[in-house]
Order: C-alpha cells, then structure tokens, then sequence
C-alpha cells in the first residue's frame, strides 16, 4: 500500500523539483505539494488508511490536525477511525469564543498529532505548546512523510515519538527507479537531505 501512495503522489505532480522556500527558511531543490490531495478522494482515503495502521498500537482519546495542509488528512482519519477530532488555531479567534483550541475535549486527554510532513520538527513544537498549556496530553505524532532533516531526532529529543508513513527517500528511489529523475539528480538531492539535518 505504501508503493501504491507514493505513485499515487507522484502521478497527482505532488512531488516538484526546483528552488523552493520551505517554512524553515531552507530553500529546497524537492517540493512536496500535498495541498493538492484535497482533490483526489480516493488518495486521501488511502492515506487515512495508512495512517490509521500506523496508530494501531497507540494510545489517544483525540486526533488533531495542524492548520492547515493536514486538516483534511485529520478529517479523514477520524471519519475512518470514528475518533473525535480537534485542532489548534494558528491565532486566536477576535470574535465568538476567542478559543485556540475548536472541537470538544477536556484537559488530560491524551491528543495524536497528525501532520502532512516534517522537515525539522520546529513548527511541531510550537503546536504542541498550544495543547499542553490547555493540559491536553501529546505523546505521538504522525505523518505522512518524512524529509528526513532532522524533524526525528528534534522530536525524540523533546520526549516526543513520530510515526512516518514514508520517507522522502521512498519517493526518491521510487522516482528514480521509474526513471523520472537521473542518478546525477537523485544523487544532489540526496546530499542535500543529509548535509540540512
């Protein structure tokens, strides 16, 4: 199912080559456009699929999706896992309950992060703030890909466990073995990864 996902991504042009600012400030010579997902159903349904068999030893009351890529994502997880959702404003409301938090929960639930992808865990942090000053519990996170930079090690280090669906590195090699990108790009982006931990 995984191999399916990834082709599934790259066949949508989810995956982009070029120079592009990522939200750390790195400028990337690989893209991961997964907003796109939004209008392909049966891909998302996948992916809550895959999902969902990551999260089958964990332990959680809710699920919460980060504003604003992975929204969907957490929506379709809970509509397949028939667990409640929540999830985090990027700012506080100036009208109606001026909440950072919507959805219903109490404090001491124990909340599982879902997320589109990690690069270097840094925006994670700031989501976990948000829910652990409200006293909800964070323990886990996952998403659906990994850019291998560092966001793992970031988290472990924090306390925190992530559950990866892929790697950038599936996609890669799977790109590569369909020959949609040559050794010499496979090999730059590569280096790339591993000298941006």
């Amino acid at each position: 199912m995984k191999e399916q996902l990834v082709d599934s991504l790259i066949s949508i042009g989810a995956v982009k080559f070029g120079e592009f600012k990522l939200k750390s400030g790195i400028i990337s010579p690989i893209y991961l456009d997964l907003r796109i997902i939004i209008s392909y159903p049966d891909i998302l349904k996948n992916i809550a699929t895959v999902l969902l068999t990551l999260s089958q030893e964990l332990q959680f009351d809710k699920i919460a999706g980060i504003p604003y890529t992975a929204l969907p994502i957490a929506t379709a997880f809970s509509l397949a896992s028939g667990h409640p959702m929540i999830y985090s404003r990027k700012e506080r409301k100036a009208y109606g309950t001026g909440q950072m938090i919507e959805g219903v929960w109490e404090a001491g639930d124990q909340v599982l992060i879902i997320d589109d992808l990690i690069t270097n865990g840094g925006s994670k942090l700031e989501t976990f703030k948000i829910f652990l000053e409200a006293g909800l519990k964070v323990k886990d996170v996952i998403v659906l890909i990994d850019r291998e930079q560092g966001g793992r090690e970031k988290l472990q280090q924090e306390g925190y466990h992530l559950h990866s669906a892929i790697s950038i590195f599936d996609i890669l090699e799977r790109m590569k073995h369909l020959k949609q990108i040559g050794e010499m790009q496979y090999n730059e982006i590569y280096d790339f990864l591993q000298n941006t931990k």
